[in-house]
């Protein structure tokens, strides 16, 4: 079983940055695609973005690229998201995901608890 501690979320005007941090513990993730999605309320959960395990590929959703970036520290078991340029339609609950890859939610098995991002205007 693998567990996820997620932060880094918080309360930002739009413009500005927030970096998301996932650490796993359990098991190792190295193995894994980690991915991010989001859901705002009354919308369904989204993909966000994703890594491979060695971090040579990565794929963004259309409305985030150029915006975000993900990356990943296997030493570590953590997985970052960094949001710049953040604008309000970005205010959703974060999650962060370990899977196979894809970009669907039925590609990762293992899911974070989340993290609120609030972007105001």
């Amino acid at each position: 079983q693998v567990q996820f501690v997620e932060s880094g979320g918080g309360l930002v005007q739009a413009g500005g940055s927030l970096r998301l941090s996932c650490a796993a513990s359990g098991r190792t993730v190295s193995d894994y695609t980690m991915g991010w999605f989001r859901q705002a309320p009354g919308t369904e959960r989204e993909f966000v973005a994703r890594i491979n395990y060695g971090g040579s590929r990565t794929g963004y959703a259309d409305s985030v690229k150029g915006r975000f970036t993900i990356s990943r520290d296997n030493a570590k078991y953590t997985v970052y998201l960094q949001m710049n340029s953040l604008k309000p339609e970005d205010t959703a609950v974060y999650y962060c995901a370990a899977g196979r890859g894809g970009d669907r939610i039925r590609d990762y098995d293992y899911w974070g608890q989340g993290t609120q991002v609030t972007v105001s205007s």
